[in-house]
């Protein structure tokens, strides 16, 4: 049985941990109003984005740049894994490498070749143990106070010059979408070749296009591998305070739940020595 000293140091730091994961919860939750509002105001320009590109590739009879038609094979494919820099916050990151590694061996089991873009240090700790042969490079976000566009724009420019460079034929964007608190979606994007999500469809009216199709593609593609992969960093950046928060609520709990049960054990070890000293204390008075 635990001394009352050794149960009174637990109590105490079952009290510290408490206040540690309150004031995270709480750090969590002013962050995620920022980072939530983020998210949403990029949805309208990305999804805008797709519908743009949905009317002037419909408008185009055939063929196209890489970026749309992609380079006649998918041997080669760069999965571009999205994480957080930063743990806490529950299976937010193992949830996302749990997808990408799926994916990984659907397209190896079919013979294709896989190549791992990691973006964030947890996303590179967790796939390493088992990929480390597959990883290419891994972007480190960990200086980034607040994730602006010019960031996904470097981001962008190294996966286009992997592209042009023949290093790889398809590529697939996995994040997290964030939808709620309590929720949120680790999602699979295919972004090169351009995919238009179900759901988008263009536009029934006709336009002439001044340059043609193909001109504006070339110069509207690029831009849209870095629309979306900075949709992808602001979605991630508000799904992870989402599940930090969530997880720091449940460890507050948690805490307090075991703060109760050794205050419990504490209070009866007190009683039984209190009990156990008053008995010795009769019997050796009945003795004399």
């Amino acid at each position: 049985m635990a001394s009352l000293k050794e149960l009174r140091n637990r109590i105490a730091s079952f009290k510290a941990t408490q206040k540690i994961t309150k004031a995270m919860q709480m750090v969590s939750a002013a962050k995620l109003r920022r980072a939530q509002a983020a998210a949403e105001a990029a949805r309208p320009y990305a999804e805008r984005m797709d519908k743009v590109l949905a009317n002037v590739a419909g408008g185009m009879t055939a063929g196209g740049p890489p970026l749309l038609a992609g380079t006649g094979k998918d041997d080669v494919h760069l999965l571009i894994v999205c994480t957080a820099e930063r743990g806490l916050c529950g299976a937010f990151n193992s949830s996302i490498a749990r997808l990408a590694r799926e994916h990984a061996e659907r397209l190896r089991g079919a013979g294709k070749t896989v190549k791992i873009l990691c973006i964030g240090k947890k996303g590179y700790d967790l796939l390493r143990r088992q990929y480390a042969s597959l990883i290419v490079d891994l972007i480190d976000l960990r200086s980034v106070r607040n994730i602006g566009f010019d960031d996904a724009n470097t981001i962008a420019r190294r996966v286009l010059e992997m592209f042009e460079a023949g290093e790889f034929d398809v590529a697939s964007l996995f994040f997290s979408k964030f939808q709620s608190v309590i929720s949120q979606i680790p999602t699979n994007q295919q972004v090169i070749p351009a995919q238009v999500p179900e759901g988008v469809e263009a536009s029934q009216a006709v336009y002439d296009y001044e340059p043609d199709e193909e001109e504006i593609l070339e110069t509207l593609l690029p831009r849209n591998i870095a629309v979306q992969i900075f949709r992808a960093l602001l979605e991630n950046a508000a799904s992870e305070q989402g599940a930090r928060m969530t997880s720091m609520d449940n460890a507050t709990r948690n805490a307090g739940e075991m703060i109760d049960k050794q205050t419990i054990v504490y209070n009866r070890t007190r009683q039984a020595i209190i009990t156990k000293e008053l008995i010795e204390i009769i019997s050796g008075a009945e003795a004399l």
